[in-house]
């Protein structure tokens, strides 16, 4: 019998890999897609306490806690990001620390709370998003103490506490970003710092930081973005409060900034379209406290704003659509007390409502603004400055805004 003909399966093979080729060709081109749903009900607390005596390194603390994360990149791919968190628990950090004798080494400590917290990249691939971050009538709270029996830091003090009800961080490289960001607080917001020390002889500086709403856009190397920002804070309280004391410090600084709702971009190398919508209904208020017996240079500074916006675009073209409302009080006082020493600065600083836009000279850069602000609210800037004994200089300042808007085209270093 006689053998059947062989088949012949190379044009077959190679139509397959042609088609196999193609289809991956196409998904390569496809953007990668996240769909993200966080709902946190109960409760996120972080404590810790930390009891040093005599410490010959360093003293490195780090607490956090966070209701809700969501974090990624890309990288030569396309990102559409839909995210929704929400957060209707506390959210709560806590540092203790205490020191006894003489700590040889650097205190370095940081504190921080966030309800709701998002980031994302793109390198080489445009970012899509649509995000939503709620945050419900309860507290996001920060808080750091620095005592013990009459504690002295040879080694100096870096010492932050952060407390953010909603933030979302944006960045990229190459790319266009685009979208939609919508943040909803209606928490009270707190972040805490205290010092009570002996004796400083370096660099000490103590913050606290507390935000209702952040969003942070940073685009590089031919990027662009077109975005629509809303933010509402609507909780009672927005605070942060430094008190830093010293019995004798050499270079001592107390600083507190609190603020209701602030979107800051920054772009380089394409166009920058923004809408932002915020609005305000918490008291805002930064409290900074320095005193210091004997003091080299002490420092104290208190900033409080309730709408927050700025738009920066290393390029040629800016357009912006800004609305803010205030309705909520905004107060920030700074106050120094010493008796002998050289140099103090003290300085406070409120505002309602502030917006600044630039463009880059150089490249013929060009603004578009539509620019729409309600203040409401009282707004008051208190600095106080008191030496009972000696002193080489003494610099304080006060100044409290209901609106300010700033737009222009600058080239750098202008």
């Amino acid at each position: 019998m006689a053998r059947p003909a062989p088949i012949r399966l190379a044009g077959t093979i190679a139509a397959m890999a042609m088609c196999a080729a193609a289809a991956t060709e196409a998904a390569a081109q496809d953007p990668s897609r996240v769909l993200n749903q966080q709902l946190q009900l109960g409760d996120v607390i972080s404590g810790v306490t930390l009891n040093v005596e005599d410490a010959a390194g360093e003293v490195p603390v780090t607490n956090t806690v966070g209701g809700n994360q969501l974090s990624g990149s890309v990288d030569g791919v396309a990102l559409d990001l839909t995210s929704s968190q929400t957060l209707q628990g506390r959210a709560a950090a806590t540092t203790a620390i205490t020191l006894t004798g003489d700590t040889d080494g650097a205190v370095n400590a940081t504190t921080e709370a966030r309800g709701n917290d998002l980031s994302a990249a793109a390198y080489g691939g445009d970012l899509s998003i649509e995000s939503s971050q709620t945050v419900g009538p309860t507290e996001v709270t920060a808080a750091a103490t620095i005592g013990g029996p009459a504690p002295r830091l040879i080694g100096g003090a870096s010492v932050s506490t952060t407390a953010t009800a909603n933030a979302a961080a944006l960045g990229a490289t190459g790319s266009a970003v685009s979208g939609v960001v919508i943040q909803n607080s209606d928490a009270g917001v707190r972040a805490d710092t205290l010092a009570e020390t002996q004796y400083i002889p370096a660099t000490a500086e103590f913050i606290s930081q507390s935000t209702g709403n952040q969003v942070a856009v940073n685009t590089w190397a031919n990027s662009g973005q077109a975005l629509t920002l809303r933010q509402r804070q609507s909780g009672d309280v927005v605070t942060a409060s430094t008190s830093a004391n010293a019995g004798n410090a050499w270079d001592l600084a107390g600083r507190a900034r609190a603020t209701a709702n602030q979107a800051i971009l920054y772009n380089q190398g394409g166009s920058v379209v923004v809408t932002t919508d915020q609005s305000n209904l918490s008291q805002v208020r930064a409290t900074g406290v320095v005193t210091s017996y004997d003091f080299g240079a002490a420092t104290a500074r208190a900033a409080a704003t309730a709408n927050d916006v700025s738009i920066g675009n290393n390029d040629r073209y800016v357009e912006i659509d800004n609305a803010q409302v205030n309705s909520g009080g905004v107060e920030a006082t700074a106050s120094f007390a010493g008796t002998n020493g050289y140099d103090t600065y003290v300085a406070a600083e409120a505002a309602g409502n502030t917006v600044i836009g630039y463009a880059c000279a150089e490249c013929e850069g060009q603004i578009d603004a539509v620019n729409t602000q309600t203040n409401s609210g009282n707004v008051s800037a208190s600095a106080t400055t008191t030496v009972a004994g000696s002193g080489r200089s003494v610099a304080t300042s006060a100044r409290a805004t209901g609106n300010s808007a700033t737009f222009y085209v600058s080239g750098p270093g202008r």
